[in-house]
């Protein structure tokens, strides 16, 4: 036996000397065709709010990949995903293939790269959003994820962490995740990681935090700090869409969202903004070391929630904010960190705080830290903080690499229209 021991031993260090084992980047499972196509993704965004998958938001997914390449990129887990999306939703699509990133190098790798420049679609699975954020973030590959949506019409989409950092705005988790008791408690705790740095880039949730899992546990009243946090730090009209676990908000690339769920009791998605009549009327106290206070007499968020089906019949119209179908309103106010919700009516009005913001989605993103794009070739005039017009004419995005930092005055010529850009 003690022989056995040392031939073990010796046929390893023969075959991988004295060097540690080091990880692989990424493990990739493939599943289809090898051949590459190239077709026409319908463009998109899925939103899941966890748990298990609802199969018919997952069937407007694939279906917007026009027979393509579908792309899941994940940072744990293996291969769940590719049968599942191959064959057993009955959409035809050429291939699906699983990257799992096990480190950050994998986001500058030349191979995810180029699965990503290849793909029609590209899901991102559940796990931990923090791992997708450190991993990513200003990484090549969220250069090329960027690029897929805004110059391909990628098809995007995602589910608990996935669906967590599709907004402008997002819930990091880099220290945790925070229930709604000690978010509201305070609304600068350690746990109240809110960040805006450029991630990705949806048209249709700028100025947007998603969150998911919304029924288990109750999540209401994180969300609403997370709204009081954006507001005070300059957003007067922050805006979240949130999912309870096996719903799903599926939006068009007309900012048309439908909501898909099951028949059970709790498959609802909330659309929240600021109550638009209170202007600029933000939190009452939200401060560190401070229980939240966003009260204006119960009236501080307007909410719209609709109960998903198979058919997807309810929703919201979040290229404005406005035309919806299927759901019901309430109001949502915290007051010394005790969240509370009334039922009650629309609110038939658009501000002129909603009206600017309906402006800014124009182009996006916003706050920019390189490229700003438009969603369609716009005639402009852009100047910097001292009234210095900087540059002028037609143009479908603008480079402010080169620019420095600081607020911006974007003028769209055909309407007269005006954004304050800041870089």
């Amino acid at each position: 036996m003690r022989k056995n021991k040392y031939l073990i031993v010796l046929l390893a260090v023969l075959l991988f000397g004295n060097e540690k084992v080091i990880a692989q980047a990424y493990n990739s499972y493939f599943t289809g065709s090898s051949t590459d196509v190239v077709t026409s993704p319908l463009g998109g965004i899925c939103l899941m709010g966890g748990a298990t998958e609802n199969d018919q938001a997952m069937i407007w997914f694939l279906e917007r990949a026009s027979g393509g390449d579908i792309l899941v990129l994940r940072a744990s887990g293996s291969d769940g995903y590719n049968n599942y999306f191959f064959s057993e939703l009955g959409v035809t699509v050429n291939s699906v293939e699983t990257i799992v990133c096990n480190q950050a190098s994998a986001s500058e790798n030349p191979y995810v790269l180029e699965r990503i420049e290849k793909a029609e679609a590209i899901w991102f699975a559940g796990g931990n959003q923090w791992n997708y954020i450190s991993y990513w973030r200003n990484s090549s590959v969220a250069t090329k994820i960027n690029e897929a949506i805004n110059q391909r019409n990628v098809v995007i989409g995602g589910t608990s962490a996935g669906m967590a950092i599709q907004g402008e705005y997002y819930f990091s988790a880099q220290n945790g995740t925070v229930t709604s008791s000690q978010a509201m408690s305070n609304p600068y705790g350690n746990l109240v990681t809110i960040e805006n740095e450029s991630f990705i880039e949806n048209e249709f949730l700028i100025h947007t935090v998603t969150d998911t899992h919304f029924d288990s546990p109750d999540r209401r009243g994180r969300l609403a700090t997370f709204l009081a946090r954006m507001h005070v730090e300059g957003i007067i009209a922050p805006r979240g869409v949130a999912c309870d676990e096996y719903t799903a908000v599926c939006v068009d690339d007309e900012g048309i969202a439908r909501v898909f769920g099951t028949a059970t009791d709790q498959d609802y998605a909330y659309f929240v903004t600021s109550n638009c009549i209170l202007e600029n009327i933000g939190p009452e106290n939200c401060s560190p070391a401070n229980p939240l206070t966003w009260d204006a007499n119960g009236e501080a968020l307007v909410v719209y929630r609709v109960k998903g089906n198979e058919e997807g019949t309810g929703g919201m119209n979040l290229s404005n904010w406005q035309q919806h179908q299927g759901g019901e309103w309430f109001r949502w106010s915290v007051v010394n960190g005790v969240f509370a919700q009334t039922a009650s009516s629309e609110v038939a009005c658009i501000s002129e705080t909603e009206e600017a913001e309906q402006t800014v989605i124009r182009c996006y993103p916003n706050p920019v830290e390189s490229v700003l794009y438009f969603s369609r070739k716009e005639n402009i005039e852009l100047f910097d903080s001292t009234g210095r017009k900087i540059a002028e004419g037609q143009h479908d995005r603008f480079d402010f690499t080169t620019l420095p930092s600081g607020p911006y005055l974007l003028r769209f010529l055909d309407s007269n229209e005006t954004a304050r850009i800041v870089h």
